[in-house]
């Protein structure tokens, strides 16, 4: 069946005017009205078909057509939603299946939309495609990072410390907080009695007549204990009801109050971050005085901990030695030195290795010696001129096996030399080994690596199986894991590395976390993979699961390729331990049209070459965003309301290119499908090219140009 689309829209005619005296809207014209040439050239799109219409499904039977959208325009049931169903055999939802879309700040999961979304698609009877279980960006940092958090020292409850977050003290700061209060109520500070002061000179019917913050700004962390701490006195006995929180919900409390000043105090857990503390007291006749409002938090005490910085065993050198005449051998893993008194008797470590920052430091030499001796000394020397920082030591010698410790305390910080002289000393010595040790006062311990990734391995698990939980087996093909390779770098294999925190600029280090930091660039995969498998399988997932690898740039040209070749190195690896398997991968096309011959060749030649690569790969292959812009001869990128006929057929032409090439180099067996990522042209407001023609409809829905040259790279003309 053929769809006809309107894409005449309403023409106004100057000429009508004159006659447009008549209400019968359908009145023949007294003459006739040329179509303009425009109008003209697009009836031609009237002619095609739904897109899904020209997939030959004899020779790709498992092939789907896509097209990406936001879930809640799917859900809402109208043109979205029409257009999806008619021309696609499946979606892709823009946002809503991503980690920071279903995750709290606290970590609670709301999957409502995921659900609504797979409801919706079964009763539109049209396949989801799951964007996207592992990814770098669109996280919640503020609860992964909470996860990885230092761990509170584990000490006697009885000796926990207050620890002031906030306070305000009226005996020498100014009310300045929001206030609200019936006529003949005063609240203000008392400069004379140093306090903030309320006076209210009869009840109120309601207490919350007379109200008024008493603090605000808060630093308080939604799910933290805190303690609100107040010093109060009043003209009689009464009450102050008080709530710490936003406006959105506060903690709710209150203090009986008597004529003598007193603190009290008030225990409870942050609802949600910041806020103020919301004072009531509108029932009580008479004067309340508050000195100060404190916000605290309970913690164990700060102890001293020794964080290593730098260790030097012989198994790593030897160590540089500068000696007048001979270097002392190395004997069973230590350094064997007999001191013959030459002054210039001495070893050193270089400072190269040996960076430290500011603080307190202990030192700890593993030694062997034949006797007691003395005269030995120790010196950390931060260069060699005038201002270098030198602390020297006396090194104590037992016979015997023995770990020496030695304080060095208020370094400046830099790049230290090491350096014993044990020229002077009667003993024979063997050192095993040198440590250095940060002095720090702390009252929590940072987790280690391993607790990291354990950590992070139940959180990835969490959240995997909260999602297909939440898909009940419907959705049988995701990215399990997207954009994971860097488009720089080596890996020490030719090829680029996974991104990172480290190679990241600072601004995406901050926006985004790197899961692949603490879970490694092969566990990564593997530990994702092996939840999206388990957790599918236990949720109704019968049907056989596809899990795609998804990255942009695959087809670059200014790399010849690296990046899709890259990503093929990886998933070997990822696939080395026989267990792991990935299905597929996906190719991000957001590409552009160029008006540059000679550029629009090379962007073609390397898409070929993509898919050759993809092809070789064994993989199934998805173009899994497609979209399109244009770009001028002056390399500018072309606004929709500036694009010409040319531009647009130029477009339709590459669309066909892409589609084409597709089907003629990618196998049938390894061909999932292709999705076009934009429906329509991109809003001058839009964060994603944004004003750029990137739709095969345009922005009212009617069909473009580059319909036809897609719908005929799917037909194969």
């Amino acid at each position: 069946m053929k769809h006809i689309k309107n894409i005449l829209g309403t023409m106004l005619l100057t000429a009508a005017a004159v006659v447009a005296t008549s209400c019968v809207d359908d009145t023949k014209l007294l003459f006739d009205v040329e179509k303009p040439a425009s109008i003209a050239g697009m009836e031609y799109l009237n002619q095609y078909d739904a897109l899904k219409t020209y997939i030959n499904s004899s020779a790709n039977p498992d092939f789907k057509l896509g097209i990406a959208l936001a879930a809640s325009d799917y859900i809402a049931g109208g043109q979205v939603t029409r257009l999806a169903n008619s021309n696609f055999h499946e979606m892709t939802a823009g946002n809503a299946m991503k980690y920071a879309s279903c995750v709290s700040d606290d970590g609670t999961m709301n999957f409502g939309t995921v659900e609504n979304f797979v409801s919706a698609a079964k009763a539109g009877g049209i396949t989801i495609y799951g964007h996207t279980l592992a990814w770098h960006a669109q996280q919640n940092n503020k609860y992964l990072n909470s996860l990885l958090k230092d761990k509170e020292m584990d000490g006697d409850p009885d000796e926990k410390i207050d620890v002031e977050d906030y306070v305000v003290d009226y005996s020498k700061d100014p009310y300045t907080f929001w206030k609200q209060a019936p006529e003949g109520v005063t609240i203000d500070v008392n400069t004379s009695e140093g306090c903030l002061e309320v006076i209210n000179p009869t009840p109120a019917e309601q207490n919350y007549l007379v109200q008024y913050h008493t603090a605000d700004g808060l630093p308080t962390l939604v799910g933290k204990e805190y303690k609100l701490k107040m010093m109060i006195k009043g003209s009689g006995k009464g009450r102050l009801s008080v709530g710490v929180g936003p406006w959105s919900g506060r903690a709710e409390g209150g203090f009986d109050f008597d004529t003598e000043w007193k603190e009290y105090e008030f225990a409870f857990k942050a609802v949600a971050d910041g806020g103020h503390v919301m004072t009531q007291s509108g029932l009580f006749a008479g004067t309340i005085q508050i000195k100060y409002v404190k916000i605290t938090h309970s913690e164990s005490p700060a102890v001293e901990v020794e964080q290593e910085k730098v260790m030097r065993t012989c198994q790593d050198g030897p160590f540089p030695f500068y000696v007048m005449g001979c270097e002392p051998p190395v004997i069973d893993g230590c350094i064997h030195f007999v001191p013959t008194g030459d002054w210039s008797q001495f070893f050193i470590l270089p400072g190269g290795e040996n960076s430290l920052e500011e603080g307190n430091y202990v030192m700890y030499l593993d030694l062997k010696s034949s006797k007691d001796g003395d005269g030995v000394q120790l010196t950390m020397q931060n260069g060699w001129g005038g201002d270098a920082q030198s602390i020297t030591v006396s090194v104590p010698i037992k016979a015997g096996s023995q770990m020496v410790r030695l304080n060095l305390p208020n370094v400046a910080g830099g790049n230290y030399d090491v350096i014993l002289k044990p020229q002077t000393c009667d003993a024979t010595l063997d050192l095993k080994s040198v440590r250095i040790c940060k002095v720090v006062k702390m009252n929590s311990i940072p987790l280690t690596p391993e607790e990291k990734k354990d950590t992070l391995t139940w959180a990835m698990n969490n959240w995997v199986e909260g999602m297909m939980k939440a898909t009940t087996g419907y959705v049988t093909a995701w990215d399990v894991v997207n954009e994971a390779i860097s488009g720089g770098g080596d890996d020490g294999e030719g090829f680029y590395p996974l991104q990172s925190s480290a190679s990241a600029s600072a601004e995406d280090a901050k926006n985004n976390f790197y899961w692949q930091d603490y879970l490694g660039s092969v566990d990564y995969v593997r530990i994702t993979v092996a939840a999206a498998r388990k957790y599918y399988a236990e949720n109704d997932g019968i049907n056989p699961l596809k899990l795609f690898v998804n990255d942009y740039n695959l087809e670059s040209d200014w790399d010849d390729n690296k990046k899709v070749k890259s990503l093929v190195h990886w998933i070997k690896k990822w696939e080395a331990d026989g267990v792991t398997k990935i299905d597929g991968i996906g190719t991000q096309m957001h590409v552009s049209c160029y008006a540059n011959a000679a550029i629009q060749k090379s962007k073609e030649d390397h898409i070929v070459k993509m898919f050759e690569i993809m092809a070789k790969s064994g993989k199934l292959v998805k173009i899994s965003e497609l979209d399109m812009g244009y770009i001028d001869e002056n390399g500018n990128s072309v606004k929709t309301e500036n694009m010409t006929e040319v531009q647009h057929k130029a477009m339709s032409e590459y669309y066909n290119f892409i589609v084409k090439k597709f089907f003629e180099i990618i196998p049938a067996a390894q061909q999932y499908g292709i999705t076009q990522w934009c429906a329509t042209d991109s809003p001058n407001s839009s964060s994603w090219r944004g004003g750029e023609p990137v739709g095969l409809w345009d922005a009212n829905y009617n069909r473009k140009h580059v319909y036809a040259g897609f719908a005929e790279g799917l037909s194969g003309k």
